[in-house]
């Protein structure tokens, strides 16, 4: 193996693992901020809960976007859903950061569903530029 390829590989390696980290990161602040309302009246607007999902959809697309492919993605979601798992459990006190009501149970799936669907979303094909005429039939 030559010095190239080393660092080619240890070049991935190191974007998986921040990929990893800042998934986690994420999962965290979501966890704990997905419970956020509006109160308007007698209407409770979820906001929280919805920017946390845009917010895991949006960090998703960016690694496969960026980090070059659903292996990426793949694992920034993976960081995302150990952080919610792990921070649904009920800590010492009892006490828990994800209730089990609606807004709990679609927090606990949403981002594995995200996940899902940003992972497994078809690569789009390339866009072909246009070219010019050589005939120049289109020039006044």
């Amino acid at each position: 193996m030559n010095a190239a390829a080393g660092a080619s590989t240890w070049s991935r390696i190191a974007t998986l693992v921040l990929a990893l980290l800042v998934g986690a990161v994420y999962g965290t602040l979501g966890t704990v901020g997905h419970r956020q309302v509006w109160q308007i009246g007698d209407v409770s607007l979820p906001w929280g809960l919805v920017a946390a999902l845009v917010g895991v959809a949006a960090l998703l697309v960016a690694f496969r976007t960026i980090g070059g492919g659903r292996l990426v993605a793949a694992v920034a979601g993976l960081g995302v859903i150990l952080m919610v798992g792990l921070l649904t459990l009920s800590g010492p006190g009892g006490s828990v950061l994800v209730v089990g009501d609606l807004t709990g149970t679609i927090w606990s799936i949403g981002p594995a569903l995200v996940t899902v669907f940003v992972v497994a979303w078809p690569r789009l094909p390339q866009r072909a530029a246009a070219r010019p005429t050589a005939s120049g039939a289109g020039a006044a």
